[in-house]
C-alpha cells in the first residue's frame, strides 16, 4: 500500500465528482448535490458554468469541445454521519437520468437521451469517449427499500442519433474506461468491487458473453471495497477510486492490484492532467473537496 502526498484544490463542494483537467490548469467537474458543473481554477476560485439539475455525475470533453455529462437524476439523497457526506438510497419521486451536453462557453444545457428504446435510463453514472467519436457509459441503476434496479453498459453517438445497451443486467456498473489500443472497454462494479473487462469487436460492439458471465473478471477486491469512477494510465493499468478503503486502487490488466491510500473514506474519481500527465486530480466527495497528487505514472491522455 502506496500512500501519497495530497494538495488541496478547492473545498467547500456539494459532493463534486467527474473531474476533467483543462488545458488552461482549470478543473472542470461536477457537484452532485448542487446540480452544477463547475469551474475550478488553479488559485481554487469555483464559478458555475450550468445548472443542470437533477444529479449530474461523470463529465468528459467531447469531440465538439462540449462537456457530455451522465446525469443520474438525482437517484441519491444525501445524510451527514460523523461529519461526512454519504450518499443514500435512491428517492420515491425519482423520474430517470439522461445524457446532456453542456455548451462550455454560453452554458447551453441539452438533452441528448432519457431512454434507450423504450428503456429509462436510470442513473446514468461515468462516460468515455473512443477515437471514433462514440461515448461508452454506465448505468449504475437505482437503489429502492424494495429492489435495486440493474445497472448496464452503454454505446451512443454524441449528436443524439443513436443508442444501444452493449451489456444489461450488471448490478451496480460504475466507473468506464477505454485500454490504450481501445480493445477492451473495462467498467467497475461498486458493490461487488470488481473490475469487468469486455473485448472490443468494433466501436459500439464486444465479444458475446460466456455462460453465466457477463465479461473478463479482472480482479474483485476482498472484504467490503466500493468501487466508483476511474481513470486508465498510459501503460494500460486502471485507476479505479476506492470507498470505504478509501484511495485508488491500481488494477493491471492481468489481475493484481496496488493500493494508494487516501485520508478519507469517499474517494469517487480520479483524472490525469498537467503537461506530462503525472497529476492526478481527485475528488474527495464525502469532505467536499478537489485534490491533486504528482502520480508515480503516467496517466493516458484522453481523445478530447
Amino acid at each position: 500500500m502506496s500512500q501519497l502526498e495530497l494538495t488541496l484544490v478547492a473545498e467547500g463542494l456539494q459532493f463534486p465528482e467527474g473531474p476533467i483537467a483543462m488545458a488552461d490548469g482549470s478543473v472542470v467537474l461536477v457537484e452532485i448535490e448542487r446540480g452544477t458543473l463547475t469551474r475550478v481554477a488553479p488559485d481554487g476560485t469555483q464559478s458555475y458554468i450550468a445548472k443542470v439539475g437533477g444529479g449530474p455525475n461523470g463529465a468528459a470533453i467531447g469531440p465538439d469541445g462540449a462537456v457530455y455529462l451522465c446525469n443520474n437524476g438525482g437517484s441519491f439523497t444525501y445524510f451527514q454521519m460523523e461529519g461526512i457526506n454519504v450518499p443514500g438510497p435512491t428517492p420515491p419521486d425519482h423520474k430517470g437520468g439522461s445524457i446532456q451536453r453542456v455548451d462550455l462557453k454560453t452554458g447551453e444545457v441539452k438533452t441528448l437521451y432519457t431512454h434507450c428504446g423504450t428503456r429509462r435510463l436510470n442513473g446514468p453514472n461515468d462516460l468515455v469517449f473512443d477515437k471514433q467519436g462514440g461515448l461508452w457509459f454506465t448505468d449504475h441503476g437505482t437503489s429502492l427499500p424494495e429492489y435495486r434496479t440493474h445497472g448496464g453498459l452503454f454505446y451512443c453517438q454524441p449528436d443524439g442519433s443513436s443508442i444501444t445497451c452493449v451489456r444489461d443486467h450488471l448490478i451496480s456498473p460504475n466507473g468506464v474506461g477505454l485500454s490504450p489500443d481501445e480493445t477492451v472497454v473495462y467498467a467497475a462494479d461498486t458493490h461487488t468491487g470488481r473490475l469487468w473487462a469486455f473485448d472490443i469487436l468494433s466501436p459500439g460492439v464486444v465479444a458475446e458473453p460466456t455462460l453465466g458471465q457477463p465479461g473478463r473478471v479482472i480482479c474483485t477486491l476482498p472484504g467490503y471495497q466500493l468501487l466508483d469512477s476511474l481513470a486508465v494510465e498510459a501503460g494500460g493499468k486502471v485507476c479505479v477510486a476506492t470507498i470505504l478503503n478509501g484511495g485508488i486502487t491500481a488494477f493491471d490488466p492481468d489481475g493484481s492490484v496496488e493500493h494508494f491510500a487516501v485520508p478519507d473514506l469517499i474517494v469517487t474519481n480520479i483524472c490525469f492532467g498537467g503537461p506530462d500527465f503525472r497529476t492526478a486530480y481527485l475528488t474527495l466527495s464525502g469532505t467536499g473537496r478537489l485534490v491533486s497528487m504528482p502520480w508515480p505514472y503516467k496517466g493516458l491522455k484522453l481523445n478530447y
